[in-house]
């Protein structure tokens, strides 16, 4: 007989409320333009089974719809900061969430941020850096880690240990021969973010996206920059949330969508 019993009566208000203190969001309201937390949902409803995602695009949605879950948390929500007309695309994704009654929950830069479960510090752990520091000052709060690597590794070894999958947009920037110890993590949009590494000290960065305007000044200072990818270096901090939740007792499941641009 199966042991995986669920709860089933959690509302969506006190999860939210939950998901809100767990992830600090109310420190990044001065410096996020995403609508950080409940960002669609009727707050008296039951929350069995939540699905996560890294976007809150057509296609995690659909497949959320498809496993039966309540609500669908996100890293990158529906909302950035100004009004959007409800037409065209924005009307489907919309209509599709209220016709299903499925909720929809954002964390963006808290989740890079937060010490334990965001994408940074997962990372930071997956590598085995003992006691990451606060790293990548913006608007007022730190987003990234930084720390020391428990022995010296070369990028292939760094990006075999993240267990990121490796597709043709992943990118070593500057000297991939070296060893590297002392490292920056940034996910997502992090690559001018490798200045102030080098002013740490550090010998690499690890982040999402290569910028060309980077690149001269990481090659000509000997520097390493690990581009794993947006959407894979996104992925860490959604997944440890994940696990928290099922703590929780509600029922879980992840989406991949694996977008990449």
């Amino acid at each position: 007989m199966s042991m995986n019993y669920y709860i089933k009566d959690m509302k969506l208000n006190e999860l939210s409320e939950r998901l809100s203190s767990l992830l600090d969001i109310p420190a990044f309201v001065g410096a996020d333009i995403s609508l950080n937390g409940l960002q669609v949902g009727d707050l008296d409803s039951n929350i069995g089974k939540v699905a996560f995602a890294v976007d809150a695009n057509m296609k995690s949605i659909e497949q959320a719809i498809a496993a039966k879950a309540d609500m669908l948390f996100v890293h990158h929500g529906i909302f950035w900061g100004k009004p959007i007309a409800v037409t065209g695309r924005h009307y489907d994704k919309m209509k599709t969430l209220l016709d299903n009654k499925l909720a929809v929950f954002a964390c963006h830069l808290p989740l890079d941020a937060h010490m334990e479960l965001g994408n940074n510090a997962q990372m930071a752990k997956r590598l085995g850096i003992v006691d990451p520091k606060p790293f990548s000052f913006y608007k007022g709060v730190y987003v990234g880690v930084k720390g020391s690597l428990p022995r010296p590794m070369l990028a292939s070894r760094i990006i075999s240990q993240l267990g990121v999958r490796t597709i043709p947009r992943t990118v070593v920037v500057g000297n991939g021969k070296k060893e590297i110890r002392n490292i920056g993590i940034v996910s997502g949009d992090g690559a001018f973010d490798m200045y102030d590494a080098m002013r740490d000290g550090l010998d690499a960065l690890i982040t999402g996206e290569a910028r060309y305007s980077t690149y001269n000044d990481c090659v000509e200072a000997g520097f390493t920059m690990l581009c794993l990818g947006h959407y894979e270096t996104e992925t860490f901090g959604v997944k440890a949330v994940e696990q928290v939740v099922a703590g929780m007792g509600l029922e879980t499941c992840f989406i991949d969508t694996q977008v990449e641009i």
